[in-house]
């Protein structure tokens, strides 16, 4: 088999980089061994223009979110499903701080947030004695839809090896990739945390950490909006199935859940939540983050049909689809990949491999 380009990883990030290649008419092939616990089948897809204790809004926000919601939208119509909808945070206020540190941050004209006309709205479903504020516009990329959709149109056009990825089979040279039968221009690896110790980008600065979320049944909660207190409690794509999480482990040694967290996550929804919820699931993953924040785009400095796509964090859904056209754009037109993202930062130390 001869392809353009050969993608190892079907997350989020290799969905979009494969669909931004299909859009451009070019051969490929993914390799996914379907892991169950991958960061992209784990998340809940929430995309959130601010971040922190300081509420501020996040890196380019104004360019990612208006571009996500498109993407998402092209992607889901060409599937014939949903993969995004807007779903505002209703952020409710853990202390008085908080309450006044968001009030004063919409005194300042904060881009997107806002407050919310009738605090007594959501009494009947949670405890809450400080008020609420709302952040929108929101979104939520079904991933638990997109992510299947995507992979069983990869197989109905035999665009899916559904394997683990040997790096000892594949053999490297100026020209061309070869992968037991696959000849490729082109590698791109977009294989989560699994790249830290990728031979070509293991000296990049990834920052892996361990994520944990319950999928909870919550009859009768509203899912039109996220709610945020201590934890970020979402809808997912099925009726009343709502995920809560997740922690941040950096210091772990295995990718299994752990009892401590959903006993404390329990104990946070029993105070939190008025009504009855049961827990269906306990789903843990490890996140490709970056010690910097900020994603991994583009060539190796000395390998140029080696690449790598990845380092998206906690916020892929949002900056997968955006840097996926870029990095394509790169590839077949030779556009610049913005300096923040590309690997092109990391020229010197990358060039000692």
């Amino acid at each position: 088999m001869q392809v353009d380009i050969l993608i190892i990883g079907q997350g989020i990030s290799g969905t979009f980089l494969s669909y931004y290649l299909q859009k451009e008419k070019k051969s490929f092939v993914v390799i996914d061994n379907g892991f169950v616990n991958a960061p992209s089948r784990v998340a809940a897809g929430i995309i959130n223009p601010v971040t922190g204790r300081r509420i501020v809004t996040v890196w380019k926000a104004e360019e990612l979110f208006p571009f996500a919601w498109q993407a998402y939208n092209e992607i889901g119509h060409q599937l014939g499903i949903t993969a995004i909808s807007q779903k505002n945070i209703i952020d409710f206020f853990p202390n008085p701080f908080m309450r006044e540190s968001f009030l004063k941050r919409i005194e300042e004209k904060a881009e997107y947030l806002h407050s919310f006309p009738e605090q007594n709205h959501f009494n009947l479903y949670f405890n809450y004695e400080f008020g609420c504020g709302e952040i929108r516009p929101a979104y939520t990329a079904h991933l638990e839809t997109l992510i299947p959709a995507w992979r069983k149109h990869l197989q109905q056009n035999s665009q899916l090896r559904e394997e683990e990825f040997d790096p000892a089979l594949l053999q490297t040279g100026n020209e061309k990739i070869v992968y037991k039968d696959i000849i490729a221009d082109k590698i791109i690896f977009c294989d989560g945390a699994g790249d830290s110790s990728n031979h070509f980008f293991k000296q990049l600065p990834f920052a892996p950490n361990k994520g944990e979320a319950l999928v909870v049944e919550i009859p009768g909660l509203p899912q039109q909006y996220i709610y945020k207190k201590s934890m970020t409690l979402a809808p997912l794509a099925e009726k009343d199935m709502f995920w809560i999480g997740s922690v941040y482990h950096w210091d772990f040694d295995n990718a299994e859940p752990t009892p401590a967290f959903r006993k404390n996550t329990e104990a946070v929804l029993k105070e939190w939540m008025r009504i009855p919820f049961r827990i269906v699931e306990h789903r843990c993953g490890i996140r490709p983050a970056t010690i910097e924040r900020r994603p991994f785009v583009g060539l190796h400095p000395l390998h140029k049909n080696i690449g790598i796509f990845n380092g998206m964090g906690t916020k892929g859904c949002s900056l997968a689809p955006y840097f996926a056209k870029q990095f394509v754009d790169h590839i077949l037109y030779n556009l610049e990949i913005d300096p923040e993202a590309g690997i092109s930062r990391f020229q010197k130390i990358l060039s000692r491999n």
